[in-house]
């Protein structure tokens, strides 16, 4: 797609602007071919007719996807516009100071400390590629240490920027991490000289300037020297460029160097009081600049720091250090005096504390101070001078005296870091000034902008080889790039009758001037050299146009300087420039070596943290040369993705057809031949695909419009659903209202009809009522009319017969109650017949009377009452006999049992009498003589058939005995030679330790001190023998760790201390020891058992940490929601083929393999719970600290990826039962950062609600996250500054560590419980596999 096409409605480009250098705008109209107007809307709302020319289209903004990237090479369109928006998010929104451009390092001074440089950060970053983490100045050393590791190639890093831009902390955090992670082996602490060296030179060669209060006025380059081994064994420093003229002069609101505000603030004390100093301000050279403090700085407090600085390198030289720091001191104060000297007839006080503090010759001084020797061929003539160049001649010996103090101070470091042996490889650093313009320029400025020129010059060839080399590696052709070349430069300097020879010529004429020379230059490059011009308002001033801009240069005191004036009676003149040899020096070792560039960047003039001014941003990323590297990428190939990438990204735009495939490198050529027709605008390398400008714009438009459209499909479909759900709940609700209210209307129709059938019912039930009573009424009074007719004609029939009938039933009953009931045989027949006519009886008697009412009446005869008082009769008889049977039973119960406690006692006491006569055995045997054995054998042998012991199987009393010269052997094969796969299989745990603790039971039995001493002794050698010669077997660290703590264990429960005796059998209590308190050796070897955990979870966390960032954090659990952005120049990845990465799946693997290996080792479930949660700590750690340094994985999807790996390690402690070893618990920190990343980050409540749930991380990290949030696409939107602000204010009265990173060599307390062993050691049996035939079992 041609580039101008993409100059569409709602596209944004980037217009001139006065005060931001460049704005953003919005297109409103779609651009057309031949358009003189391009037609945008500003962010502010301003309408634009923007007037254009077709060659040179507006530059086009990058999606804000891409914005905030780490390296500016991953932006589709490189331009100065979007390597400048680029810096400015990154650096004010995110807070992020560190940039990648290319092969740069940009750096911004934050003008504040940040967490970002502890030893933590150092180990995170060492051993990491470069492309993995965020940029960092560490990650250049890493870079650097790496490729001189790989290559065994000589490395540079060089550091430059303007004064105040940092360069100099940047090259102190180079040496910093070179000492960290590179330790010398031998005593003499290089790395400690090497950091100690940095506040000398500081103090000595830093000042303040307009631009920064601590400002490094020398250039200096350090060389760390490195063995085969790669660890530093020596150093050397290297000075250029030493601004000597600010010893004798200072600008507005400029300081001289450090170092004499220092001695002028210690003048009262009394090791500087023979001085004869006073304040700063009482001194020609301190005070020219008007204010010799400087705010927040403590010179006194400096001048302490920078005395014991000294006399560490005093000691490191071997030499006393207050005489060494006093001549220095002397030294600079002598210089104090003599910018004090007046050129006057009248003697000089100050002269003379001159003279005597450099011990000189008074007289001579005061005579060469204003003469000067003019020597001819043939004679000498002495020549008095005049009061200026005396002055000029003063101030050249104050900074020709100052210069070689510097020198002096830089070879005795030198020789502090200096080595014996040979050197394999070395690093340099250089720190220079970069590229300088002032209001007023001069010799010095000149000097380093012509250092800066050469500098430039190898920098564009190296971008310009690796570009090549790039290139050829993928198979790409090759095809010529145009760069700025800026030899043409260095020629008009360095030259056959350039400017310097001129200088020099000059310099070597008697009456050669600063005028003379300048005229020199018009007539040989004023119109003839397009790089030289002559300022049209000056006569004493040239143009030279650099490779960064234009700089005006006065030409006054040119020649001075670079002849150090100093006549040859206080010094010899130099008879060639130091700086011009020094320099060519330098470009010959920086040539020599592989660089590395870091370029800082002063962000504002005021020194305001985090302010971004984006004017001087601009003008320096034109001078320090990233904006030509981009220009450089941007004519060719800028954008760079490997396959996988491409794959990841953009298989959204992929049909299924392409997807099947299964060459992903195949797919991605399909694709984007299909989406781009153009061939010309891409190329297939071997393991990336090359981009011309835009085209990844283009893709990434592609690639929201489809996003887009299947969001409009998505939200299509939903409303869709959401209206018809809508709709079914109107229109169910709507028959429902027609059918209550049809209901209603029926319900009220069926009322008014029920209720007429219930007036029909009544009225007609009413009628026939009225009938039925009048009919019943009449059949009633004919009944009984009828029935009395009918009766009274049958009672006068029946009135005889009734009155003989009743006479005789009445005597019948009388006869009853008078009669005797008990002779009555049909009565006593009945009370006693059978039980269910009893029953019968019975029950129909008792519910007509109470059988207590009988009893009570005393009716003894009643049939009821006598059957009762039989069967009560027989019950008590029957009990009776059951009561005696049970006494007989109980008595006979008795018995058994005391003879059963008697035949107890009879055979221990005959198992005791048997054990005894063993052990007397096994002692005889070993006292007598060989031809007394049997008789011995025989009389033992009839004691015991005396005593009659039983013939019973052999017993066992848990020893084993051994000789003492067997020691060795039982070492050897049970602890040295033992394997633990061929021991775990069908044995009890710890049964190497069991087996050690029954011979100690056999030393202690026979209460020989000195064997169990031996024994013991030569055991714990032994156990720290074989888990030193295994160091790095976790199999066998963790079989002696759980041997190591049963033996230790065994110690305890046979101890006979009743505290560990609690859980012990009876048995096991009679095995306890009997002579010796072993309490010491339990103690060492707690100690050991201590000693070899840590080395077990050493060995398990150095197994596990490399698969802890790529399966947490790399790994995409989830499939579909991928999150992987372009990463620039700096890949991290150039293989097609991902298969042997680590997953998620290889850490639970691996832990499986950790628990399967302790649990058959017997290793105690307590000690297994606590490795667990060691290992789940430093996977929540390490895992949490790469997010912190990697903000292209701060996102919600990556969130969402992160919470689901901690799910996956969830259901492994729950599966493996270790809920309760708190393992969980340390995972919260990342958990509560997987949570961050995914909630919403808008309003007051998402603030308050981010504070109240992260409560196990700090502020710092809180806030880290926040700022690197980084959006995966268009539609998520970036945490707003105010937002972040707001969050640390509610943090404020948080009472945490403000550390950033997490302590992943933290090692929680491990506590050894006591757990009694359950096995018997009378039943332990020894494996034949263990070689341990020579050991008896007593």
């Amino acid at each position: 797609m041609a580039l101008a096409e993409l100059y569409t409605q709602y596209n944004r480009v980037w217009i001139p602007d006065n005060e931001e250098v460049w704005q953003s705008a919005e297109i409103t109209k779609n651009y057309k071919a031949g358009d003189l107007f391009l037609h945008v809307q500003l962010e502010d709302g301003t309408e634009l007719n923007y007037p254009v020319d077709p060659a040179a289209l507006p530059p086009l903004r990058n999606p804000d996807i891409l914005v905030g990237e780490n390296d500016l090479t991953a932006l589709s369109y490189l331009h100065e516009p979007a390597v400048l928006h680029n810096l400015k998010v990154r650096f004010v929104e995110s807070k992020l100071i560190y940039t990648y451009s290319g092969i740069i390092l940009v750096a911004i001074n934050p003008y504040k400390q940040l967490p970002i440089y502890g030893d933590a950060i150092i180990h995170a970053y060492s051993g990491q590629n470069m492309g993995d983490m965020d940029p960092h100045i560490f990650a250049v050393a890493e870079e650097a240490y790496k490729q001189m590791a790989r290559n065994n190639k000589n490395q540079s890093i060089i550091v430059s920027g303007e004064s105040g831009a940092g360069k100099t902390v940047s090259a102190r955090y180079t040496m910093r991490y070179f000492a960290t992670v590179s330790k010398s082996t031998s005593n003499a602490h290089v790395e400690d000289k090497v950091l100690a060296s940095n506040p000398i030179t500081e103090a000595v060669g830093n000042a303040k300037t307009t631009r920064n209060d601590n400002s490094s006025r020398f250039g200096k380059y350090t060389e760390i020297s490195f063995d085969q081994s790669y660890r530093i064994i020596g150093a050397n420093m290297r000075t250029y460029l030493l601004e000597k003229s600010r010893v004798v002069f200072q600008s507005e609101n400029e300081r001289n160097y450090h170092i004499f505000y220092q001695l002028c603030a210690s003048a009262m004390q009394p090791e500087f009081q023979h001085l004869k100093l006073g304040s700063a301000e009482k001194f020609n050279y301190t005070r020219m600049g008007g204010n010799t403090v400087i705010e927040g700085v403590d010179d006194r407090a400096n001048m302490v720091e920078t005395q014991k600085t000294f006399a560490l390198l005093g000691n490191f030289l071997g030499i006393s250090t207050t005489y060494f720091q006093m001549d220095i001191f002397k030294t600079l104060a002598a210089i104090l005096h003599l910018g004090n000297v007046e050129i006057t007839a009248l003697e000089d006080s100050h002269l003379n504390i001159f003279c005597e503090l450099l011990d000189l010759n008074f007289d001579k001084m005061t005579q060469w101070l204003c003469h000067r020797k003019i020597i001819t061929t043939s004679e000498t003539v002495i020549k008095p001078m005049t009061k200026p160049q005396a002055v000029n001649a003063r101030d050249a010996l104050a900074k020709k005296i100052y210069s070689h103090l510097f020198d002096f101070i830089v070879e005795r470091i030198n020789q502090a870091l200096q080595f014996t042996g040979k050197q394999h490889t070395f690093i340099g650093v250089l720190d220079i000034y970069g590229f300088e313009t002032f209001d007023v320029n001069s010799f010095e400025q000149f000097c380093i902008n012509y250092a800066n020129e050469k500098l430039q010059l190898q920098f564009n060839l190296h971008v310009f080889k690796l570009e090549q080399e790039e290139y050829m590696k993928e198979d790409i052709p090759w095809t010529l790039i145009d760069f700025y070349d800026n030899q043409p430069v260095i020629d008009l300097i360095e030259a056959k009758m350039g400017i310097l020879e001129l200088l020099d010529e000059e310099c070597l004429l008697p009456h050669g001037t600063d005028e003379n020379w300048l005229q020199k230059l018009y007539n040989n490059f004023v119109n003839k050299n397009a790089l030289f011009e002559k300022p049209r308002m000056s006569n004493t001033s040239f143009i030279i146009q650099h490779f960064a801009d234009k700089v005006e240069y006065k030409c006054e005191g040119f020649l001075e300087k670079n002849r150090d004036t100093v006549y040859e009676v206080l010094m010899e003149i130099l008879k060639e420039s130091k700086f011009r040899s020094s320099l060519s020096l330098l470009m010959e070792t920086l040539n020599a070596t592989t660089p590395h560039y870091v370029r800082c960047i002063k962000p504002n003039d005021e020194k305001q943290p985090f302010e971004f001014d984006s004017k001087r941003v601009a003008q320096q990323l034109r001078a320090c040369g990233v904006l030509e590297t981009i220009r450089i990428s941007a004519q060719s190939y800028p954008s760079r993705w490997t396959y996988i990438e491409f794959f990841s990204r953009y298989s959204i735009l992929m049909t299924q057809q392409e997807l099947s495939l299964n060459d992903k490198k195949q797919i991605c050529k399909i694709v984007l031949q299909r989406l781009i027709q153009d061939p010309n605008q891409y190329q297939f390398g071997r393991t990336k695909i090359f981009f011309r400008a835009g085209q990844v714009a283009y893709l990434e438009k592609l690639r929201s419009d489809k996003l887009r459209h299947a969001c409009i499909m998505i939200q299509k479909n939903v409303r869709g659903w959401l209206q018809r759900k809508k709709f079914l709940r109107i229109k169910q609700a709507a028959v429902t209202i027609q059918q209550y209210f049809r209901g209603h209307q029926c319900y009220v129709t069926l009322k008014q009809t029920w209720a007429a059938i219930i007036i029909q019912k009544y009225c007609r039930g009413y009628l026939v009522r009225k009938l039925c009573q009048l009919i019943h009424v009449a059949a009633v009074t004919i009944q009984a009319f009828t029935r009395g007719f009918l009766a009274r004609k049958k009672y006068r029939k029946v009135q005889p017969i009734k009155n003989s009938y009743f006479s005789s039933w009445k005597q019948l009953l009388l006869y009853k109650k008078d009669g005797d009931k008990g002779s009555d045989p049909y009565y006593f027949t009945f009370c006693m017949s059978g039980s269910h006519i009893f029953y019968s009886f019975s029950t129909h008697f008792l519910k007509t009377q109470s059988p207590l009412s009988l009893l009570s009446a005393g009716n003894e005869k009643h049939p009821f009452i006598v059957l009762f008082r039989v069967l009560e009769k027989k019950i008590q008889n029957q009990k009776q006999d059951y009561e005696k049977e049970i006494e007989l039973l109980k008595g006979e119960i008795k018995v058994l049992k005391e003879e059963k406690s008697q035949l107890q006692q009879q055979i221990q006491q005959e198992i005791i009498i048997q054990d005894g006569l063993k052990i007397e055995v096994g002692q005889l045997t070993k006292q007598a003589q060989v031809n007394h054995l049997s008789a011995v054998n025989s009389a033992l042998c009839l004691t015991v058939n005396e005593v009659h012991v039983p013939t019973l199987s052999k017993e066992y009393i848990g020893m084993m005995e051994y000789k003492k010269e067997d020691e060795e052997r039982i070492v050897q094969n049970l602890i040295l030679d033992l394997k633990p796969r061929g021991v775990v299989v069908n044995t009890i745990p710890g049964l190497p330790a069991h087996i050690l603790f029954m011979c100690v039971r056999y030393a202690d039995y026979l209460n020989d001190a000195d064997m169990l001493k031996s024994f013991i002794n030569v055991t714990i050698d032994g156990i720290k023998q074989v888990v030193k010669e295994n160091s790095e077997n976790f199999e066998m660290l963790s079989f002696w760790l759980s041997n190591t703590y049963y033996f230790l264990n065994c110690l305890k429960q046979y101890s006979g201390e009743e505290e560990f005796m609690k859980s012990n059998t009876p048995r096991q209590n009679k095995n306890c020891l009997k002579h010796f308190d072993l309490s010491e050796y339990r103690q060492i070897l707690s100690d050991l058992a201590i000693r070899i955990y840590h080395q077990f979870i050493v060995v398990m966390e150095n197994n596990i940490q490399p698969m802890i960032v790529p399966g947490m954090l790399e790994y995409e659990s989830l499939q579909g929601i991928s999150g992987l952005k372009p990463t620039g120049f700096r890949k991290r990845s150039s293989s097609i083929d991902d298969t042997d990465t680590y997953t998620m799946t290889s850490i639970l693997q691996q832990l499986s393999y950790f628990y399967s290996t302790m649990c058959q080792n017997g290793l105690d479930s307590e000690l297994l719970k606590q490795a667990v949660k060691q290992l789940f700590f430093l996977i929540g750690a390490v895992t949490l600290n790469s997010l912190f340094l990697r903000k292209d994985m701060c996102s919600c999807r990556k969130g969402m990826q992160i919470r689901c790996n901690i799910s996956y390690l969830e259901e492994w402690l729950k599966d493996k039962n270790l809920q309760s070893s708190n393992a969980k618990e340390t995972l919260e920190p990342l958990a509560q950062a997987a949570w961050l990343l995914q909630v919403k980050k808008i309003t007051d409540d998402d603030a308050k609600e981010i504070c109240e749930h992260c409560t196990s991380l700090s502020t710092v990290q809180i806030v880290k996250i926040l700022n690197s949030y980084t959006p995966i696409d268009d539609f998520e939107k970036r945490v707003a500054p105010s937002f972040v602000r707001k969050v640390q204010a509610m943090l404020n009265n948080r009472e945490d560590v403000p550390q950033l990173m997490l302590d992943t060599k933290y090692l929680f307390q491990v506590t050894f419980p006591f757990t009694p062993s359950p096995h018997a050691l009378e039943m332990i049996q020894v494996p034949s596999s263990f070689k341990l035939g020579f050991l008896t079992r007593v």
